[in-house]
């Protein structure tokens, strides 16, 4: 799932991470996470959601090796 962050534009370098609930997630991606409670989005500067991985850790990884900055939304 991150085939999103190639096409975001140059300009903005920022991306937002924030916890999701597996519970307000659709049914069909429920059903592919099984297990978990929580999920971390990655959002861009637009709302755009980028990505959407198992772990916090993970999610700021993925925005640094795209050359983002990744901030935390509480």
């Amino acid at each position: 799932m991150t085939e999103a962050f190639d096409s975001a534009p140059e300009a903005t370098r920022i991306v937002y991470v924030k916890t999701v609930d597996v519970a307000e997630l659709p049914d069909e991606v429920q059903g592919q996470v099984e297990g978990f409670e929580h999920l971390y989005a990655v959002h861009d500067a637009e709302g755009q959601q980028l990505a959407l991985v198992a772990d916090r850790k993970l999610a700021f990884r993925l925005a640094r090796q795209n050359d983002y900055a990744p901030v935390a939304v509480h």
